[in-house]
């Protein structure tokens, strides 16, 4: 019985599929946005979720604990210097997730995961 048992194994040991998100997640604070499968990039989204929220708070603490989580001291302070600041008035929602199709070798549906971009207003024209 699978109760109250969350995630997805996605076919990898435990130790494999935290190197995997860890790498995945190092990958999408550089570039701003990563194309990988749909139930990858379900399953990495509450993780960004939480580091980009310990990145808001900017304690020490927190910041050892994204250390911890994604062993790159640059990504880090990237994180919590750049990132983060700009999502100071959001209060969660910092990701999308845009489907991208099927993969050609073995129909995998494809998705990008994204860092939310703050619109600026339009102001009308008279």
């Amino acid at each position: 019985m699978r109760h109250r048992v969350a995630g997805r194994k996605l076919n990898r040991t435990s130790s494999h599929r935290k190197a995997l998100f860890s790498n995945m997640v190092v990958s999408l604070f550089n570039s701003g946005q990563i194309k990988t499968t749909l139930a990858k990039a379900k399953e990495l989204r509450p993780i960004v979720e939480k580091l980009i929220t310990q990145g808001k708070k900017g304690k020490l603490s927190n910041r050892k604990n994204v250390i911890s989580k994604i062993y790159d001291k640059e990504i880090t302070k990237k994180l919590f210097d750049e990132i983060s600041p700009k999502y100071k008035d959001r209060k969660g929602g910092y990701s999308r997730i845009v489907r991208a199709g099927f993969r050609y070798g073995d129909s995998a549906p494809m998705a990008y995961l994204q860092l939310v971009e703050e619109k600026q207003k339009n102001t009308p024209k008279k």
